[in-house]
């Protein structure tokens, strides 16, 4: 029997996953495809960072950026929209009508969620943080609830400017989401199987 053919994955998002600081092989999109290679996975991971981008930005360019064909989608927004202090229900609205556009086209989703910067107070912080679960709940996506779970913080897991991992930070956050990226891979194949 021939192996299938890779299963083509876009990695919607901004500068965290675009690679901001790092050579392309370092980003997240590469080391995602690295891992799930060594585990045997055959995906095609496209890198659809862009630095700076709010969910509002990620979804007026959703169309050309994930391009027909594409089987599953890793949406990671939301970093920007916090630093910016955007209104959490602009992000809300952004995210939820990314993910209907992909859920109408039958595309599985892995949500990357996000959480406020904890020095944007007490009621920004718990408005933003509570985005990403309400949209889970609502949406029949696999959930990553914190995109930087284990990075964020840690200077060792970080450039120089706080924000964006390094490459060790990159490894981290791979290593963590690794298990649902390969629930949305079994979707997918799954998806293409019916």
């Amino acid at each position: 029997m021939a192996a299938e053919a890779p299963i083509k994955l876009v990695v919607l998002g901004d500068s965290l996953s675009a690679g901001y600081g790092l050579p392309a092989d370092q980003a997240f999109p590469a080391k995602l495809a690295k891992a799930l290679a060594a585990e045997g996975i055959a995906v095609n991971v496209i890198n659809a960072g862009v630095s700076g981008d709010t969910a509002s930005d990620g979804l007026s360019r959703l169309d050309w950026s994930v391009a027909d064909g594409t089987e599953a989608a890793i949406v990671e927004f939301g970093a920007n929209d916090a630093l910016r202090g955007i209104d959490p229900a602009l992000t809300k609205s952004a995210l939820d009508k990314i993910l209907s556009k992909l859920g109408d086209r039958h595309i599985p989703v892995l949500l990357a969620g996000m959480q406020a910067p904890r020095n944007m107070g007490p009621d920004y912080v718990k408005a933003f943080d509570a985005i990403y679960p309400a949209l889970a709940s609502t949406h029949p996506v696999v959930f990553y609830p914190f995109f930087l779970d284990g990075v964020a913080t840690d200077s060792k897991l970080n450039q120089a400017d706080g924000l964006h991992p390094n490459a060790a930070g990159v490894d981290a956050i791979v290593a963590r989401i690794l298990p649902r990226v390969e629930e949305l891979i079994a979707r997918a194949r799954k998806a293409r199987g019916s």
